[in-house]
This record gives structure tokens, C-alpha cells and sequence, in this order.
């Protein structure tokens, strides 16, 4: 069977991000092997606006691999993080890639899976909720798209600097009560209790966790600042690889 493969939490743009392009290009190259679907499960930038005729500089290597494997037959999904918000109609009209600004549900081989960046969902975090209001405002997403590209840059740059404590030091593991997107998948999985698989990004941390509904199972896919961890299922079993790990650091069925 071919292999539904996810990732998260590129952040191309900060700390060494020409090094870690350059890896996340190689293992897009491995993959491509046997991939017939890659769920790119948010904040694949550390920063990302469009303006109506202008994108970011940088990272055209990467663009080009995922317009290559797009290109190859492979179905391609993005979606927005806290981070690459403003993602408009770039990836879907240049690289015919589509882009969620929600979690989305789909099936692979049998099985159900609720997919999302992960940021804002469940209990708690309510100033981040409020501002991620203001982030998907059109009128002020309109204003902002006022200012000078160099200037928008820099504003958003000192913004992600002094909000992302995780840039240094990985996050921890903070108990099933205190982990939102846990209470957030246990919640969805009593409601719709034939989803097999609830696949997050935004932790910066690799977990798997099994819900009250015993079929159901919560996965973060970590992120590439600290972990290179990525999904795969093979339809069958979920796995949790780091890359350049043969071992799987998790898998369920």
C-alpha cells in the first residue's frame, strides 16, 4: 500500500533554517517513494503574508520539491499555523495545493482522521483566542497589507521572537489534564466516536496518547526545530518516526 505521511512545524526562516531546508528537502526525496498523500500540518514558516503580487523571500528549494512531488501524482495538504496564518491563494493557484484554515476530517484505508495545526482548540488559552480573531480579520489583514513588505517583516519577526519560548528549549509533556489538544480530542472522540486517529502539530512535541474511547488515539507529530519527527500511515498502523530513525518512537493500529 502506499503511505499517508504527515509533518509540522517547519518554521523555515529562523535558527539555522538554510541547514534544516536542506534536510526537510531530503526527506521529502525519501518519502516520495512510496507516498500517495503528505499532510503538511502547519506553521511550515516561521512567518508567511501574502500580499497581492508578492510572497516572502526565501525558500524557493522547498517550494519547488513540493511543486515537484505535486507534480509526480502525490496529493499535497496544507495548513495554516499561529505562525503562516496568512495564507491566502498563493499554494492553491501556483502549486495547485490546497490550504485548511481548519481541522478536516478524512478517511485513508479504512480509517478516520481529524487533522489540524492545533492552535486555539480546546479549553483555555483565551488570549490567544482573541488575538487569532484579529489575525483572521479581512479588513485588518487589509490594513496590514498596507505597510512596506520590509517593514510587515520586521514587525512580524520581533512578534515571533518574543512570543516562541520553544525556539530554544523543547516543550514538556504536561499531564492529559493540562494538555489542551488532549481535552480537545477526548471531547471530539465522545462526539464522534468512529474517529480512529486525532493528528495535531503547534507542541513542538512528539506524543501519542490513547483516549477514553479505546480505538481512539491522539498524536502530536512534533516539530524540526528539535525533534525532525514526522507520521506515517501505512494503512494499517500509525507511526511516529524521527527521521533518520529506523525505529518508530510510537506506533498504533
Amino acid at each position: 500500500m502506499s503511505k499517508i505521511y504527515f509533518a509540522s512545524d517547519f518554521h523555515l526562516g529562523i535558527q539555522d533554517s538554510k541547514v534544516r531546508e536542506t534536510k526537510i528537502i531530503q526527506w521529502l526525496d525519501d518519502i516520495s517513494q512510496d507516498a500517495s498523500h503528505l499532510y503538511l500540518v502547519g506553521d511550515l514558516f516561521d512567518y508567511w503574508f501574502e500580499y497581492n503580487h508578492f510572497v516572502p523571500k526565501g525558500f524557493i528549494r522547498f517550494l519547488g520539491k513540493l511543486a515537484a512531488l505535486k507534480d509526480s501524482g502525490i496529493q499535497i495538504d496544507i495548513f495554516i499555523g499561529n505562525h503562516d496564518v496568512w495564507m491566502f491563494d498563493y499554494f492553491p493557484e501556483e502549486l495547485g495545493i490546497p490550504v485548511h484554515k481548519a481541522p478536516i476530517r478524512v478517511s485513508h484505508y479504512g480509517k478516520n482522521f481529524l487533522i489540524g495545526h492545533g492552535d486555539g482548540l480546546g479549553p483555555g488559552d483565551h488570549g490567544y483566542k482573541r488575538l487569532k480573531k484579529i489575525f483572521h480579520n479581512p479588513f485588518l489583514q487589509f490594513c496590514y497589507r498596507q505597510i512596506h513588505p520590509d517593514l510587515s517583516y520586521r514587525i512580524a519577526n520581533y512578534w515571533s521572537k518574543t512570543s516562541r519560548a520553544q525556539e530554544h528549549v523543547s516543550p514538556q509533556f504536561l499531564g492529559a489534564d493540562k494538555e489542551w489538544l488532549v481535552q480537545y480530542s477526548e471531547s471530539k472522540s465522545r462526539a464522534n466516536p468512529d474517529i480512529d486517529f486525532f493528528i495535531f502539530g503547534h507542541r513542538h512535541l512528539p506524543i501519542c496518547h490513547d483516549l477514553s474511547n479505546q480505538h481512539s488515539f491522539y498524536f502530536n507529530i512534533g516539530d524540526w526545530l528539535h525533534h525532525d519527527t514526522y507520521g506515517v500511515f501505512d494503512g494499517e498502523k500509525f507511526y511516529l518516526y524521527q527521521y533518520g530513525n529506523q525505529r518508530a518512537l510510537h506506533s498504533k493500529p
